[in-house]
């Protein structure tokens, strides 16, 4: 499974941290390298409350909401490497095992993303994928771009670049020239071109714009918006469904 070996990865790295790294700062403003693994272990939690009530339908206990989550992660961002990375390894454990153990048709259930969306419940597992390629990346500690797996790049344009046509963001053309794919979000607008990895870095506000090849100056490049973005259109919202 894609998730393991990225979840692996991100251990194998967590690990390795003395606990002065560990609370270096991370890439992404305001935050260490622990509140961005807390950060993760406690995403990773979300995901297996979420294949819990795809299993039941109904909620494993109270859902923890965004201040009682960042909290949390405040708390668990403190701890030492080895309790940290053990706390880490665990959710990823669960999640894993109870991945294992789902059948095929409680995959296609819908559950409600903590923003309010409703997704199937097998883009949990793109969304935990995400979830650790782009926060590996953000402990600035040499997995770039780069060693993002081709699978998921293919994957998390495709589902990002969906999401930005239906916003009418302003791209007439992306090319991923290493993959061999292109895209057309929009019928007018600047066109960009680059190894996928980096496309995918630069819509996801981890890679410069000036790293891609435009036919436009780098600075006039549209800013994408704050990433990741809501599932596919289409699945809805709780709210659609009252």
């Amino acid at each position: 499974m894609d998730v393991v070996r990225s979840g692996e990865r991100l251990v194998q790295t967590a690990a390795a941290l003395s606990d002065a790294a560990l609370q270096a700062p991370a890439l992404l403003p305001g935050w260490t390298r622990g509140h961005v693994l807390a950060h993760v272990a406690h995403s990773v939690d979300a995901y297996v409350w979420l294949l819990r009530l795809a299993h039941t339908g109904q909620e494993p206990a109270p859902r923890a909401d965004a201040a009682a989550l960042s909290a949390a992660v405040e708390r668990d961002a403190a701890l030492s490497t080895a309790r940290l990375t053990a706390r880490l390894q665990g959710s990823l454990d669960r999640f894993a095992g109870l991945a294992q153990a789902t059948p095929a048709p409680v995959w296609d259930r819908l559950v409600p993303a903590l923003a309010g969306w409703l997704h199937p419940a097998r883009y949990l597992l793109l969304r935990c994928l995400r979830e650790l390629e782009t926060h590996h990346l953000d402990l600035g500690l040499g997995h770039g771009t780069e060693q993002w797996p081709d699978a998921y790049v293919s994957w998390a344009l495709e589902d990002t670049l969906a999401t930005l046509r239906a916003q009418g963001f302003p791209l007439a053309s992306v090319r991923a020239v290493d993959l061999g794919r292109s895209w057309s979000p929009a019928a007018e607008g600047p066109s960009v071109a680059g190894a996928g990895h980096q496309v995918l870095g630069w819509l996801g506000g981890r890679v410069a714009a000036d790293t891609l090849t435009s036919d436009r100056p780098a600075h006039l490049l549209p800013r994408p918006p704050a990433w990741p973005q809501p599932p596919l259109p289409g699945w809805g919202r709780v709210d659609d469904e009252a």
